[in-house]
């Protein structure tokens, strides 16, 4: 008879006692923090949920909304542009992703908030002409939720065009002749064939970059505008329970980060699901009635015979 096979599992001690470290250090941190008198707990959820911090974790949510939609399209054109074979929208794209990538985002925020110093009023017309079908004063166009929305466009939009073009450059080139080959236009071809496999690049640092905004959005501060961290400045200064605050601050901005995430993860399972449909279509005629099965038919073969 043949002798039975015992199957023994593989043990790793390494790892269960990396495990068993982990675990422990884990064990005196959550200690630390939540024993410890000094976080002053009751306070956090005093102010956690309170209107003033909800009012500026709107503004903050409001923010990044309008950024992202804004930086992806602006960032958006300028990858097309730096993806031109004119040398001019070229360069002038290259020029400014080097110039916003270059500046903080604090310095931006506050040249435009202070932009009514070197221009009393903002004329929409054709230059070096007197034609101009607006005029208005800087003052009231750059107040403080557009120069924070144009601040944070503009420099964001820098990094997301750099993140399209290389999504646009990580697909195959032979996809853009198979595309070009099929006589469609060049805005379909985008849209159509390109960009869905540009998609898989170019969203996990997309939505980081939406991440890093959304927690950007802490720097318009400096304009005095009521945005969450600007809200819980105000109040610790008039409080002097800075911990507590700070920690309200940090679990909101945990939220957001986590839910954006988590919006990330579902956008890209829905993708990777696309693609293994589009896959088992592909390979299986039955289910794909647009693929007709290619009848092979035999000749009858004449030999001479003997």
């Amino acid at each position: 008879m043949p002798s039975t096979i015992k199957v023994v599992p593989a043990r790793y001690p390494l790892r269960t006692l990396g495990a068993v470290v982990a675990l422990f250090v884990l064990a005196i941190v959550v200690q630390s923090v939540a024993f410890n008198p000094r976080w002053e707990w009751s306070v956090f959820a005093r102010w956690f949920f309170d209107p003033v911090i909800l009012e500026g974790l709107a503004q903050t949510l409001l923010l990044t909304l309008i950024g992202t939609v804004l930086s992806v399209a602006f960032g958006g054109l300028l990858a097309l542009a730096r993806l031109s074979s004119s040398w001019l929208l070229n360069s002038l794209a290259w020029s400014y992703i080097w110039l916003f990538r270059s500046l903080p985002l604090i310095v931006v925020l506050i040249i435009l908030y202070n932009f009514s110093y070197l221009y009393d009023t903002l004329s929409i017309g054709i230059p070096f002409t007197q034609i101009q079908w607006g005029s208005y004063q800087t003052i009231n166009v750059l107040g403080q939720f557009s120069t924070a929305v144009v601040g944070l466009t503009l420099v964001q939009s820098a990094y997301t065009a750099e993140i399209i073009r290389g999504g646009f450059l990580g697909v195959d080139h032979g996809q853009y002749e198979a595309a070009a080959a099929l006589g469609l236009p060049a805005w379909r071809r985008t849209v159509r064939i390109i960009l869905p496999q540009a998609l898989r690049t170019i969203l996990p640092s997309g939505f980081n970059e939406i991440i890093s905004l959304a927690k950007g959005t802490a720097m318009v501060y400096v304009l005095a505008m009521p945005e969450l961290f600007y809200t819980i400045q105000m109040i610790y200064n008039r409080t002097q329970e800075v911990i507590p605050l700070l920690m309200v601050g940090a679990v909101w901005y945990l939220v957001i980060t986590s839910v954006l995430s988590l919006i990330q993860h579902l956008v890209e399972r829905w993708l990777a699901r696309s693609e293994r449909r589009s896959a088992i279509n592909q390979q299986n005629p039955a289910r794909n009635p647009s693929r007709q099965p290619v009848l092979q038919t035999q000749e009858a073969a004449h030999v001479p015979l003997p």
